[in-house]
């Protein structure tokens, strides 16, 4: 336990230092959607170390509670769409872990200071008594209450790790995807028509489903 617990801590301090480095060159205070092109230029001038740079951003995005969506879309822009989708869900699978670990871990205290008070949050500690990872599939889905936040109040549940990071990982899948495709169009769009037209396609048909998800859930129980 103590070993596991000084693994949490070192992995903490790292993300505290990419954090001040981010903040120092004023990358914190970019992360909106109107700043990607920006962002961009930035990642892709450190070359072949860019993807852990980027997924050093998003760790920061998801534990510092920034905004997620740009620096998701930002995949799209550096590494393309489909690179960028593979770059984005390793990034956001590492980030989601972190979150949880350091509420179940470090900072459990202070994430139940953070949610005591959410009728929703209150209503998942139920659920995933009852249900399991089906109420975590429904809130990757459908996010009910903030992303970021999402992840450290899953800490505080009984649900298992690895369960979380499996279920987390497959069902967090379809918004990255409608979310890096809009970044590759947005590049595509610099020359290739056809190409920006398939990938806001994509992004178009993945959306319509997912605004299909909360009916059908819902019509099979989930009690949210």
């Amino acid at each position: 336990m103590k070993k596991s617990l000084i693994k949490i801590a070192t992995t903490v301090g790292i993300v505290a230092i990419v954090y001040f480095v981010l903040r120092h060159y004023g990358i914190t205070d970019e992360i909106r959607l109107e700043n990607v092109p920006k962002i961009k230029t930035w990642v892709a001038s450190f070359g072949a170390i860019a993807p852990f740079v980027y997924i050093g951003l998003y760790l920061v995005s998801t534990v510092f509670f920034l905004p997620g969506s740009p620096v998701t879309v930002l995949a799209g822009f550096v590494f393309g769409p489909l690179w960028g989708v593979f770059y984005a869900s390793i990034a956001s699978i590492i980030s989601v872990s972190v979150a949880f670990l350091i509420a179940r871990y470090v900072a459990r205290d202070l994430v139940e200071g953070w949610v005591k008070d959410n009728a929703q949050f209150r209503k998942i500690d139920e659920q995933v008594e009852e249900q399991g990872w089906r109420i975590l599939m429904f809130t990757r889905l459908v996010p009910i209450f903030p992303f970021n936040l999402q992840n450290y109040a899953y800490g505080l549940t009984s649900i298992r790790f690895p369960i979380y990071v499996l279920v987390s990982a497959i069902f967090m899948l379809p918004g990255t995807i409608v979310l890096v495709q809009l970044g590759g169009a947005f590049v595509s769009g610099e020359g290739d028509f056809w190409k920006t037209a398939i990938y806001l396609g994509i992004a178009g048909i993945l959306m319509l489903l997912l605004s299909l998800i909360p009916r059908f859930l819902r019509k099979n129980q989930t009690k949210l």
